[in-house]
């Protein structure tokens, strides 16, 4: 099992900035993360893909944070980093990294291991 930790959450007023850390340790026994994601869960909503880093560095982005948000990753360390710009008061949720044993995991289901997730919150 691979354990992820995530870090950077808290309040921030709309138009600035945050950054969200997530280490990964532990191992599937042989098995390599291939995908590293962010995903969102606000209150009444479903939990949604926001970035995915591919361990070739390739990157996913949904349509609501595109040129936002930055999604950069070190394989080797299994610690990605969400960089946030120009938050929006949507943009409030709880923030949870997922690993994937699969290469451009893009559904909850493809994702193999979750963080506990943590708060960010944008005040209007």
């Amino acid at each position: 099992q691979v354990q992820l930790v995530e870090s950077g959450g808290g309040l921030v007023q709309a138009g600035g900035s945050r950054t969200l850390s997530c280490a990964a340790s532990g191992s599937w026994f042989g098995t390599d993360i291939n995908t590293m994601g962010w995903y969102r869960q606000a209150p009444g909503k479903q939990r949604e893909l926001v970035a995915a880093i591919i361990s070739g560095g390739a990157t996913y982005y949904a349509d609501s944070v595109e040129g936002r948000f930055t999604i950069t990753g070190d394989y080797a360390k299994n610690t990605i980093w969400l960089q946030m710009n120009y938050l929006k008061p949507e943009d409030t949720a709880v923030y949870y990294c997922a690993a994937a044993k699969r290469p451009w995991a893009r559904n909850p289901a493809q994702y193999d291991d979750w963080g506990q997730g943590i708060q960010v919150t944008v005040s209007s």
